[in-house]
């Protein structure tokens, strides 16, 4: 995961500044975030299935050596056949395919070789790799591009999908079913993950191997979400703030060109500043969640994420806003642990896929109109009211949460309280 991130991250930010520069337009940046987005609203309905019907190691395999072979063939005409923005569009949307289902076997697969027990770290240690990828490309991605160009950082990044794919295969042996699990039960509530041995709110669920039929295993995701209402609201928490993190970067590039006058090395820092935080806070995540309640860590994350966002605009010091970056990069990383982990340990494997393509659905959504939105109030009104708005989606996802708390709790969301 360090690896392909490291080269993903690269990829985005280039791809992000080459836009911005081209056009000078935060709108045509939004088109390319709705295009990285578009395929989560149609892939995950057979993605979900799919990703419980076949070996979820060999499916993120397949995906990696297709995007080695997209981007690298993309920065090839890049580099002798001098195409442009179109090109660029088009990889963007291959890639987003790919995406939309990638992350949600990656998540599965995590699932499926971990013990519910070692969730938590597990997840760290996913979001640590992720983030010192990401960390790694910011360092380093302003000094490639003023040298190696946008067709040099895409066959960075091509070259990185193969070395996940060859980390994967790596992973085990053999072909593994998704269906192929003992029955075991899953656990409901907040703070499931730290509280294996207590009782939560939901009783247990008992999995048993689902009817075959393709329909009818979409019908029985459908009819699961339907009956959990703490993983409805843990998964609407997630993928807000998911859409949150994702379509702030229309603003956060116009911050460094337009405020911090900084090119593509400042935007390279920030993006530096946000993997530094994310790093951290997947490591100071256990600490603090042995120190206080999962629940608070979630809020006051979110509560961070919503505050700091609306007075982001208004900082003109690069230094500054790296810092406050990196802060809202380890907040990112503790909401992403919590509640991945909560969903996890609630929902039963052989619904694991499904249920993870139905937020990236909800998410991705949210996150197409978002990124158009921002980047239209960006050139029409200003990065003070796009950041104002953009405080507005952290702030939903601090309510969702505070809703998933209540249920965990047993008690009506509005009357929970520590």
């Amino acid at each position: 995961m360090m690896i392909s991130l490291f080269g993903s991250g690269m990829n985005f930010a280039s791809v992000t500044w080459f836009i911005l520069a081209q056009t000078g337009s935060t709108v045509d940046v939004s088109i390319m975030l709705i295009l990285a987005t578009l395929p989560g609203l149609l892939v995950p309905v057979v993605g979900g299935v799919l990703i419980d019907r076949v070996d979820r190691r060999y499916l993120a395999i397949t995906l990696d050596l297709a995007r080695f072979g997209a981007v690298g063939g993309v920065a090839a005409l890049i580099a002798f056949a001098h195409q442009g923005l179109l090109l660029i569009y088009g990889m963007v949307l291959f890639n987003g395919f790919c995406s939309a289902i990638y992350w949600a076997t990656i998540n599965a697969l995590v699932q499926e070789v971990v013990g519910a027990e070692e969730l938590v770290g597990a997840n760290s240690a996913l979001v640590i790799a992720v983030q010192c990828g990401w960390l790694m490309a910011g360092a380093l991605v302003g000094f490639f591009y003023d040298r190696a160009g946008i067709a040099g950082i895409l066959l960075i990044d091509s070259c990185t999908y193969a070395a996940s794919a060859c980390c994967l295969y790596k992973l085990r042996r053999g072909y593994f079913h998704p269906r192929a699990t003992a029955p075991d039960q899953a656990r409901a509530g907040l703070d499931a993950p730290l509280a294996m041995a207590e009782e939560t709110a939901l009783p247990p669920i008992v999995e048993a191997l689902p009817d075959p039929g393709f329909l009818h295993e979409l019908k029985d995701g459908i009819r699961y979400l339907r009956s959990q209402p703490s993983v409805m609201a843990l998964g609407f928490t997630y993928a807000a703030m998911l859409a949150g993190v994702f379509s702030a970067n229309v603003l956060v590039v116009a911050l460094a060109k337009d405020v911090l006058h900084s090119g593509a090395r400042g935007f390279g820092a920030l993006e530096f500043g946000w993997g530094f935080g994310a790093l951290i806070g997947g490591l100071a995540v256990g600490s603090l969640m042995r120190r206080t309640t999962i629940a608070r860590v979630l809020v006051t994350a979110l509560a961070v994420l919503a505050f700091g966002h609306a007075f982001f605009p208004f900082v003109h010091i690069l230094l500054v806003a790296v810092a406050m970056q990196a802060v809202f990069g380890g907040c990112r990383a503790m909401t992403g642990i919590i509640t991945q982990s909560s969903i996890m340990t609630t929902v039963p494997k052989y619904l694991m896929g499904r249920t993870q393509s139905s937020i990236t659905v909800f998410a991705t959504t949210l996150q197409m109109t978002m990124s158009f939105v921002l980047g239209w109030l960006a050139e029409r009104t200003g990065l003070i009211v796009a950041f104002a708005v953009l405080s507005g989606v952290y702030a939903v996802a601090l309510a969702t949460a505070w809703r998933a708390r209540g249920l965990a709790m047993g008690v009506p969301a509005e009357s929970g309280a520590d």
